[in-house]
């Protein structure tokens, strides 16, 4: 498996050894602001704020920042709203992107992800533009510790889950959205590592892509995962058939 979660992973991993990026813990801010203020403020209360929380303290975010972050969640400190918006459109070559982004200032925010989507020779869409050709699921990102890819299916066979994306290093598990909780805590009560758990969107068909037009994909969407107000990006690229050396 060489899919669109695992690179996203890796991509993470880079930026956890660099300091400059900044970027990152505004990102990391932002998902525990949006957990914070869909549940409870506690961790132990609100398990989607609790993996925001053990996600930022592996990027050694300083517990200032979280505490601030979580308070900011209730209005305190007389800062801008954060809200959640997503955008869809087309990126070079006929790349499908759903976009979820959080942020403070949505003009702002569309303004910059239309110009990131025209240098790349894409084009900012409409809602509802490409949505139609990916499905909503439940995504379960986990650590297979050492198991094989049969091991692992064994112990996903779990009401709900739908299918999974395999490599030694990492795997995804997909569910339906409506059991993406249920899957994730019988995944733990099976003593599976889990990285992170979330709703997001997989695409019907894929698009294959090589060479060039491969390089200029993947450099649109990292230029997407590197904008500070994108939290998670969809595409319909096909990763199955990418180099390793595409992953590092």
């Amino acid at each position: 498996m060489s899919g669109h979660s695992k690179w996203h992973n890796i991509k993470l991993k880079k930026g956890k050894a660099d300091a400059q990026r900044g970027a990152l813990f505004t990102r990391l801010s932002k998902e525990i602001i949006l957990a914070a203020r869909g549940g409870s403020p506690d961790p132990e209360a609100n398990y989607r704020l609790k993996m925001a929380v053990e996600k930022a303290r592996e990027f050694n975010m300083p517990h200032e920042n979280i505490k601030r972050a979580i308070a900011r969640s209730s209005g305190q400190g007389g800062e801008r709203e954060i809200e959640e918006i997503r955008y869809e459109g087309y990126g070079p070559h006929g790349l499908a992107v759903i976009v979820d982004a959080a942020t403070d200032n949505r003009n702002r925010t569309a303004g910059e992800l239309r110009f990131l989507f025209s240098r790349h020779d894409g084009t900012l869409g409409e809602s509802g533009g490409v949505a139609w050709m990916f499905d909503p699921v439940g995504i379960v990102e986990v650590d297979p510790g050492g198991r094989s890819e049969e091991a692992l299916m064994e112990e996903a066979l779990i009401d709900g889950v739908e299918d999974i994306e395999y490599d030694a290093e990492f795997a995804a598990i997909y569910t339906q959205p409506a059991r993406l909780a249920g899957v994730r805590d019988d995944l733990r009560a099976r003593n599976v590592k889990i990285s992170d758990a979330y709703l997001g969107m997989r695409a019907k068909t894929r698009l294959e892509l090589r060479d060039g037009e491969l390089a200029a994909a993947l450099a649109f969407l990292e230029a997407l995962e590197e904008h500070e107000d994108v939290q998670r990006v969809f595409s319909n690229l096909d990763f199955s058939a990418l180099p390793t050396e595409a992953l590092a």
